[in-house]
């Protein structure tokens, strides 16, 4: 395999906590159902959805690592004219040859140390596990309810020697950074605390229980403009916070975007998010989900912030059309469409609409809607000019749409194929000190300074 290719699949694998490697075998065509956000699953369509998108539920079930990893791993794929062309291939090597050379576990110097722990005291024993809403690559995403405080939780439990083996330690920490600046925003999922036993790390994350965005877009096919104008604005809103900390979010969709009890926002999955990128920075690691890949992202040329704002215009167009723009069940015609075909409008759509996604949507990242002034831009667009922002950021707008969720023990926008999975054991449990293994041990120094608990004044 080509060095480029071999830098492509080494910057796609980083992406290994992004929920789109967290997808497991399709719901029943009867009863489809949302996975949980931090723990997503593309679903298969009902059966009265048309071909172009049953493929399409198909085909995105498969994140850009999945698919990258797949063809790479396959010699006969691999040999392929087209796929040499897309993946730039030279020679492809044998899959077992590719692992024939494992890379050794961390040194000390490779460790993370963010500091000492805030909250030594926090134990699993501290929960009571009552469901399993999700599972992924390193673990599970647990409903749980506090002993003390009797309040209910989401709880992501990792492994820590599936996060070692695949060298994401690092990206793993990154979002618990990230994580860490959200409490402060209304539309952005907040961590309340973090710990660790010797095998195992623990997010206590917000319960949110009123089902993905994208479960509510299968269903109904798509919104109505003002409906779509109101997730839109809360979506920008998140986005525009995340870039005053200089954060780019880089994995804007549908699976994503949750909705709390009450049909507000709430953006999820920080796996991919690019911290330490100011008003005029630029990153280049290839990455994000096919469907809504910016064009300077598929030219594998540096880009910036306004990488947040093509996905944003990606997912209204998705809303109110009921697929991406450039959508082609041919991956590789899908990204030709998106570098080189003219965005396609329906005249089904308001002026505003049309000139605001045409302004997100602009090919050259430098000529886009938010290129100047970011956040600011988008919103003082005249397609928001009903929004009264002020309002907004306090939720006094009532959503358009209401999930009618009956308290934290409604489950119903989770899949069953999750809730009804006994809890395992250890979840709750340390491990004995007499029991712990090196790589145990090893695996609990990768992850120094993981733990945290908030000052008693950091929540709204």
């Amino acid at each position: 395999m080509s060095s480029q290719n071999s830098s492509l699949s080494e910057a796609c694998s980083r992406q290994a906590y992004s929920s789109h490697n967290w997808a497991l075998p399709p719901a029943s065509r009867s009863n489809p159902q949302p996975a949980y956000p931090w723990a997503t699953r593309r679903m298969k369509e009902a059966a009265a959805i048309k071909p172009p998108l049953k493929a399409f539920m198909k085909q995105r079930r498969m994140g850009l690592n999945d698919f990258i990893q797949k063809i790479a791993n396959n010699s006969y794929a691999c040999k392929h004219p087209e796929v040499q062309s897309i993946l730039k291939i030279s020679q492809p090597q044998e899959p077992e040859l590719m692992n024939a050379n494992p890379s050794p576990p961390p040194s000390p110097s490779q460790q993370i140390n963010l500091g000492p722990s805030s909250n030594p005291h926090a134990k699993p024993s501290d929960f009571h596990f009552l469901k399993v809403i999700g599972k992924g690559s390193f673990g599970k995403v647990l409903l749980a309810r506090h002993k003390a405080e009797e309040v209910f939780y989401a709880v992501k439990v990792l492994q820590k020697k599936a996060i070692l083996k695949k060298k994401e330690e690092k990206h793993i920490m990154s979002e618990r950074n990230v994580l860490l600046k959200n409490v402060k925003h209304p539309f952005l999922v907040g961590l309340h605390f973090s710990f660790q036993t010797a095998d195992k790390l623990y997010f206590v994350l917000d319960y949110i229980n009123g089902g993905e965005l994208f479960y509510h877009l299968q269903r109904e096919r798509c919104f109505l403009e003002p409906r779509a104008r109101f997730y839109a604005a809360e979506i920008a809103s998140a986005l525009g916070y995340l870039h005053s900390l200089n954060i780019v979010y880089r994995d804007l969709k549908p699976e994503n975007i949750l909705l709390d009890s009450q049909g507000h926002i709430v953006l999820t999955d920080f796996g991919l998010c690019k911290e330490n990128i100011e008003h005029n920075s630029t990153t280049s690691t290839f990455c994000g989900t096919p469907e809504y890949l910016a064009p300077e992202v598929l030219h594998k040329q540096p880009y910036d912030r306004t990488v947040d704002w093509w996905c944003l215009g990606a997912v209204l167009y998705e809303m109110l059309y009921g697929l991406p723009p450039f959508y082609s069940r041919n991956t590789a015609e899908m990204y030709d469409n998106i570098l080189n075909k003219p965005l396609q409008l329906k005249p089904n759509i308001t002026n505003s609409a049309r000139h605001l996604l045409e302004g997100l949507l602009q090919k050259d990242r430098t000529k886009r809607l938010g290129a100047k002034d970011d956040f600011m831009e988008i919103k003082s667009h005249v397609f928001f000019s009903l929004i009264n922002w002020d309002d907004l950021i306090n939720k006094k707008i009532t959503p358009p749409f209401n999930p009618n969720v009956s308290g934290p023990n409604d489950l119903r926008h989770f899949d069953p194929e999750f809730t009804e999975e006994p809890v395992p054991n250890s979840i709750g449990k340390s491990p004995d000190s007499v029991l712990v293994t090196a790589s145990v041990k090893e695996a609990a120094e990768a992850f120094l300074g993981f733990s945290y608990a908030p000052p008693t004044d950091s929540f709204l």
